[in-house]
């Protein structure tokens, strides 16, 4: 009997806090949100270049983008391009900055000079 007459009081207590938590009205906050996707600015669609109906007799530059540790890769590209192309002309070319920098110097050469371009962007 000691047992539940120690037991009814914590009860009761437990009782009346979940009564008075359950009618009691919440205070009503307005809050503002913000859409963090924000309203980017439509991207222009360029088309891709049109494909080379032969690559005999035709510059193509392979730029580099400077990636660390690629430069020896598009040495290697250009010597295989070379041995299965033989009648094409491929210029390795390094641009200046990083890949997000223009480089308006390199990229009126090849309009200039050459008919394509492999741009490598690294590994």
């Amino acid at each position: 009997m000691k047992r539940s007459i120690g037991r009814l009081p914590i009860g009761i207590c437990l009782f009346i806090c979940f009564f008075v938590a359950c009618t009691k009205k919440p205070e009503r906050q307005m809050i503002t949100v913000l859409n963090p996707v924000g309203a980017p600015s439509p991207t222009p669609l360029i088309p891709m270049a049109p494909r080379l109906d032969t690559l005999e007799g035709k510059t193509i530059y392979i730029v580099d983008v400077m990636y660390p540790l690629t430069h020896q890769l598009f040495e290697e590209i250009q010597k295989v391009f070379s041995q299965k192309y033989p009648k094409t002309k491929w210029v390795i070319k390094s641009k200046a900055g990083t890949y997000f920098d223009d480089d308006p110097k390199l990229w009126a050469e090849i309009k200039a000079s050459a008919q394509g371009m492999i741009i490598g962007v690294g590994h």
